[in-house]
């Protein structure tokens, strides 16, 4: 019995479906990732060798507490008033520098609306964290 199939199944498979998607994937992405912007601050943090004191600096004291209420060098401000009576109590007191203090459960949105207020007006902060 000689029996012969008369169809011969191919086992071939054809990749260049494949590799067409395989090369969208990468031009996507490619492209995606060209067009991310880190939105970060720039913090320089000190060094080992870091030599600068503010024990004779004129500082205005900023602070955030638990509740989240500001207060500029011991009085309450509102959010809305805070950039004003910075300005008003650095001018007052001819300040070189702000310290911004900051209770444990302060959000980082909340420091950084203060740190943002002080690189408009070129004032120069340090962070001071509990």
């Amino acid at each position: 019995m000689a029996l012969k199939r008369r169809n011969k199944v191919n086992a071939a498979f054809s990749m260049s479906s494949m590799t067409d998607i395989v090369f969208l994937l990468l031009i996507f992405f490619m492209v995606t990732s060209t067009l991310v912007h880190p939105t970060a601050l720039k913090l320089l943090m000190p060094g080992k060798k870091s030599t600068t004191t503010l024990n004779n600096k004129k500082i205005t004291k900023v602070s955030i507490s638990n509740r989240g209420s500001f207060s500029v060098n011991g009085s309450v401000v509102g959010r809305d008033q805070l950039e004003q009576a910075l300005v008003d109590m650095v001018t007052q007191s001819d300040s070189e520098y702000i310290t911004l203090e900051t209770a444990k459960n302060v959000t980082t949105e909340q420091a950084v609306f203060v740190m943002d207020i002080a690189k408009r007006k070129g004032y120069q902060v340090v962070l001071k964290m509990q």
